[in-house]
């Protein structure tokens, strides 16, 4: 039903918000002023509140108000709309039905407002009038972690995350910090507890929820009163508990201790490895530590290494491209790269590849730093700085190894590049790794390392730019519709204007942390080498003329294979627009 219309003063003075005299006295201040809203004018002068306005605002623009600090807020609303979003244009997701989200905004007229909340959630948005700053609180209440201030014991962000065995080896440790301390010497007890019984168990406790929760790295991060753990769960942080500060330094002197750094050691960043089995599986956990002001701050990446055997088929390829890479790797020469930010997947692409090349007859040697998983069958080399074994020295002596195929971990610099080129024209096939935003800045970036663009089209024969993207819940997922004219940024070819399109999204649920999220897949863009491409490399054509080049040759950009995985069910526009899009893209 459509709310009936009222002029704003008249709903002011027949709810008795303000007289008829004061309203009048209002309007010979606004002239005076010349400010043209009435509104600010009335609560300036102190005759009624910015709430009471804004409802007979509301009244007469049509819109319903909203009171955020009593409104119960539909989590199921605010899960599909990004914090982003709800920030860059001050929104806040209130509730939802089927067909609609009602959204509450300063101005419901922020068409670019609705649009960005309406792609994001796939339904039609309905805006609410609501206070500003009350917005803003209920940004803060639905969206941020609680400050450190709040955050008076260990308690988790969300109790539901953090198990009551974690709480109970959480008290217990806390039990023996306060024997062991002693008023006034902070710090002191700290290796011995660090030895001890309960903090023993919430550190094996804290790497045992991250393999738990898949995560791929787990951060120990010092605040100014408490220790923050967080897990990298499909490529996104989440919080999961918060420490007390006095069990900060012997939880983190276990944890060097397990990685076997020198707990001593406090002002310089260290790098050590742990090995767990648990579940029939082994994992290394990778230690990093720096300092920071409040404390060192330990990262620990999770490498699970039954894991390492992927396969292409299963990184998320289309299998245009799968059926492409497979023959490109197929050739006894050349060299294929893989690019890509840190993170997006990379060395997993090429180890997926070794394993589909590893065979008896094959001999095949890698240089990595560090080897993240052994692999059967095949020559590993760690690099070893310190000892004088870096990529180049290392390629050097493989020449000499008869090699058939050369993993190089990362090319870094023009040595490591050349060599692995000289590699490659003398008849072995070269895999390696560029840190890139697409496939064709991969020769541009060759070019600006000092590579001859001549040496770069006689060997490369392929580059694969990727990235990862999470997957929708595929038990816990809905369909729903949007304008095919909101997917023409991804692509899409819309010859309707009012063709809709059904996309799916996940469902909040408890197998999926509440995030409708589970898993992650591989965004692609393969751009193989022709004799155009490699003359334009030569050439040292533009960036857009290797890519225009590139896309007659059949190459799919990021953004048009995360589309094809969009319109398949397996992710949704929101993901891809995190993980492919870019400033200018």
């Amino acid at each position: 039903m459509a709310l009936q219309r009222v002029p704003f003063t008249k709903y002011l003075v027949d709810n008795g918000f303000v007289s008829k005299e004061q309203l009048d006295e209002a309007l010979k201040v606004q002239k005076q002023t010349k400010n043209p809203n009435l509104g600010q004018v009335l609560v300036e002068l102190g005759y009624v509140g910015e709430r009471e306005v804004l409802q007979g605002q509301a009244q007469e623009a049509g819109f319903e108000f909203v009171d955020l600090d009593n409104a119960s807020m539909d989590q199921g609303a605010v899960n599909i709309v990004p914090e982003r979003i709800v920030k860059l244009h001050s929104v806040i997701p209130v509730k939802k039905d089927s067909s609609t989200i009602y959204v509450a905004m300063a101005n419901p007229r922020n068409l670019q407002a609705i649009d960005d909340v309406q792609l994001a959630a796939g339904l039609r948005v309905k805006p609410m009038i609501a206070i500003p700053g009350a917005i803003d609180d209920a940004i803060k209440r639905c969206y941020e972690a609680p400050s450190e201030d709040d955050e008076k014991s260990s308690s988790a962000k969300d109790p539901a995350v953090m198990s009551s065995n974690m709480r109970s080896l959480m008290a217990a440790a806390q039990v023996e910090r306060d024997a062991d301390a002693h008023p006034g010497d902070e710090g002191v007890g700290d290796e011995s507890m660090a030895e001890q019984a309960p903090i023993i168990k919430l550190a094996n406790a804290i790497i045992q929820q991250g393999i738990v929760d898949r995560a791929s790295d787990v951060h120990v991060e010092p605040q100014e009163r408490s220790l923050r753990i967080r897990y990298r769960i499909d490529g996104v942080l989440m919080e999961a508990m918060t420490v007390p500060k006095n069990l900060q330094a012997p939880l983190v002197s276990r944890l060097k201790i397990m990685a076997e750094m020198n707990i001593a050691e406090r002002r310089v960043p260290q790098d050590g490895r742990i090995e767990v089995r648990t579940g029939g599986n082994e994992y290394d956990l990778r230690v990093s530590t720096i300092p920071t002001p409040f404390g060192e701050k330990v990262v620990m990446r999770i490498l699970d290494k039954g894991n390492a055997m992927v396969g292409l088929a299963k990184l998320g390829l289309l299998q245009e491209n799968l059926a492409y890479i497979e023959e490109l790797v197929s050739q006894p020469n050349g060299m294929f790269l893989c690019t890509g930010p840190t993170g997006s997947g990379k060395t997993t692409t090429q180890y997926s590849v070794l394993n589909m090349l590893n065979s008896i007859e094959r001999n095949i040697i890698t240089i990595e730093d560090p080897i993240e998983y052994q692999l059967g069958g095949i020559a590993q080399v760690q690099v070893n700085k310190k000892a004088g074994l870096t990529f180049a020295t290392a390629l050097r002596s493989f020449l000499r190894q008869d090699p058939d195929i050369i993993l190089v971990g990362e090319m870094r610099d023009l040595e490591t590049a050349e060599i692995a080129i000289e590699a490659s024209l003398t008849g072995h096939l070269v895999l390696s790794t560029l840190h890139t935003n697409d496939a064709p800045s991969a020769t541009i970036r060759m070019i600006d390392m000092g590579v001859e663009p001549y040496l770069i089209a006689a060997t490369v024969i392929g580059i694969l730019a990727q990235r990862l993207g999470r997957s929708i819940d595929k038990q816990h997922k809905e369909p729903y519709e949007v304008n095919a004219i909101d997917l023409q940024r991804f692509g899409f070819q819309v010859t309707d204007p009012d063709e809709s399109v059904t996309l799916y999204r996940g469902i909040p649920h408890d197998d999926n942390r509440q995030t409708g999220y589970k898993g992650r897949t591989g965004i692609h863009e393969l751009m193989r080498i022709n004799q155009e491409i490699a003359e334009l490399v030569v050439r040292r054509a533009s960036l857009g003329d290797i890519k225009e080049a590139a896309k007659a040759n059949g190459m799919r950009e990021l953004r048009e294979d995360g589309l094809e995985k969009v319109l398949a069910g397996i992710t949704d526009p929101q993901e891809v627009m995190r993980v492919v899009f870019t400033a200018g893209y």
